[in-house]
C-alpha cells in the first residue's frame, strides 16, 4: 500500500495510484508532503511494471495549495522552497516517461493547480473546480502556473482568470481545454484508473517519446520539433515493439508491447 505518512501509493496492474493524503488540511502542502510526493513519483517512474500514473487527493480536495498555517519556518525563503522542493516535483511529472493523469476531486488551488495542470491528462469530478487565488493574498501565481495558464488558455483569458481568482468549474475547464473530461464525482478514481489501464496497453516507448515531443513543441519552433520527430523515429522503428505493432496490425490481432 504505502510507506508514507502524507501520500498513499498503490498499484493496480500497470497503473500506479498516488493519493495526496492530508485530508484534514485539504491536502495542502507542508514540507513532509513535498518530500513524500516527490519520492512517490520517483518510485513510480523507476518501476518498470508501471505504465501510467494517477495523481489524486484523499477527502474533499485534490490540493488546496501551500499550507499557510504551517508556513515555511525561519530557515527557508519562498524562493528556496519553490526551487528546491516544488520544482523537482513538477519536473519529475514532466520528464517521466509514463503519462500522468490528474484526477481532480474537489478543489485544485494555488500550487495544487500548478501540479494538476503540469500533468499530461486531467479528469475532473463534476463538482470539482480549479482556482488561482494568488491575488486574494497579494502573491503571484507560482509553480510555473503563469506559463501553464498562458500556454493552455492564451494571455488574456489566463490573466483574467488569475487576477479575478475565478472558481473554474469542471464543465468550464473542459470547455476551455484545461481538462480532458468531467465525470461523476463517485466515479472519478475508477474512471481515471480505467483510462490509465487503457493507456498501459499502448506502446510505452511511443507514449514516452510522444510526451517528450509534445512538451518540446510547447515551447519550441516547428523546425526543431520536426528534427526531434525525425531523429527519434529511426530509434522507434528499430524497436521490438514497433515490429510487434506492425505484425499485430497485419495479423488483425491485439499487440503485446513490452517497452523494448
Amino acid at each position: 500500500m504505502s510507506d508514507y505518512k502524507t501520500v498513499i501509493y498503490e498499484q493496480d496492474d500497470a497503473v500506479a495510484i498516488i493519493s495526496i493524503a492530508r485530508p484534514d488540511a485539504m491536502n495542502s502542502f507542508n514540507e513532509e508532503l513535498r518530500r513524500e510526493l516527490l519520492g512517490a513519483l520517483r518510485r513510480a517512474t523507476a518501476e518498470v511494471s508501471v505504465r501510467a500514473i494517477i495523481l489524486t487527493g484523499q477527502g474533499r480536495a485534490f490540493c488546496a495549495g501551500a499550507d499557510l498555517k504551517e508556513g515555511l519556518g525561519k530557515t527557508k525563503t519562498i524562493e528556496e522552497v519553490l526551487q528546491t522542493e516544488y520544482r523537482p516535483i513538477l519536473e519529475c511529472i514532466a520528464n517521466m516517461p509514463q503519462p500522468v493523469i490528474a484526477a481532480v476531486n474537489g478543489s485544485a488551488a494555488g500550487i495544487g493547480l500548478s501540479i494538476a495542470l503540469a500533468c499530461d491528462l486531467l479528469v475532473m469530478a463534476d463538482n470539482a473546480f480549479l482556482l488561482s487565488p494568488f491575488t486574494t493574498i497579494s502573491l503571484v501565481p507560482d509553480g510555473g502556473l503563469n506559463w501553464l495558464l498562458v500556454h493552455q488558455l492564451g494571455y488574456r483569458r489566463a490573466f483574467q482568470l488569475s487576477i479575478e481568482s475565478e472558481r473554474i468549474t469542471a464543465d468550464r475547464c473542459v470547455e476551455l481545454g484545461l481538462a480532458n473530461k468531467s465525470v461523476p464525482a463517485e466515479e472519478l478514481v475508477d474512471q481515471a484508473v480505467a483510462w490509465g489501464k487503457l493507456l498501459s496497453e499502448r506502446a510505452p516507448l511511443s507514449i514516452a517519446t510522444t510526451k517528450q515531443a509534445m512538451r518540446h513543441a510547447a515551447s519550441a519552433d516547428w523546425a526543431s520539433t520536426f528534427d526531434f520527430e525525425a531523429s527519434h523515429q529511426d530509434r522507434l522503428i528499430a524497436s521490438e515493439d514497433s515490429a510487434e505493432g506492425i505484425a499485430a496490425f497485419l495479423g488483425k490481432r491485439k499487440a503485446a508491447f513490452k517497452g523494448k
